[in-house]
């Protein structure tokens, strides 16, 4: 697992004003990987969803920037997307393989949409995927709350079959040992 990289999607100034479930502790974990994917010398790789003119996820909006607290620093890759999955029509895909990377930390919002349509694509392209507890978030809707979706997809749809839902503790021990 030497080729490990940090992908951070999603994380953008619309949704988190909106208030996800369990905000506060996904900013907090997603920061602490950040910083040490950073200091372990992993490239962290952030996506950012364009969904359209008049939209609060417009491009060069306020809502589309992503949020500041997990800001890129200047160099870091920046994937732009229009669509749910982050290798769709993007070149994400391309960049993956010319670092040789075969494992994705994956983290972001939301849960039952762009994280759930890239780990997937991910999945068919042959990568391992690791989803860190509580870095991935949502919010409620008319049929689940954002925790039940949360707990849903990953305890009952992606561990074990797409991906590995693993400890904040045990993501940390990966990186700082690769």
């Amino acid at each position: 697992m030497n080729n490990i990289v940090l992908l951070v999607v999603d994380v953008q100034n619309a949704l988190i004003k909106k208030h996800p479930h369990n905000e506060q502790k996904v900013i907090e974990n997603i920061k602490k990987l950040i910083l040490t994917a950073r200091d372990n010398k992993k490239e962290v790789i952030y996506v950012r969803h364009d969904d359209g003119k008049g939209t609060e996820l417009e491009q060069g909006t306020d809502g589309w920037q992503i949020y500041n607290d997990i800001a890129p620093n200047s160099g870091e890759f920046i994937v732009e997307k229009e669509y749910n999955s982050a290798f769709h029509r993007t070149g994400l895909r391309e960049h993956l393989e010319s670092k040789e990377i075969d494992t994705i930390i994956l983290v972001g919002l939301q849960t039952e949409y762009c994280i759930d349509a890239t780990l997937k694509s991910a999945f068919d392209y042959g990568y391992k995927i690791i989803i860190p507890e509580e870095t991935n978030t949502t919010f409620d809707n008319e049929y689940l709350s954002g925790n039940k979706l949360y707990e849903f997809y990953n305890y009952k749809i992606w561990n074990k079959r797409f991906a590995n839902v693993l400890s904040m503790d045990d993501v940390m021990k990966i990186l700082l040992d690769n």
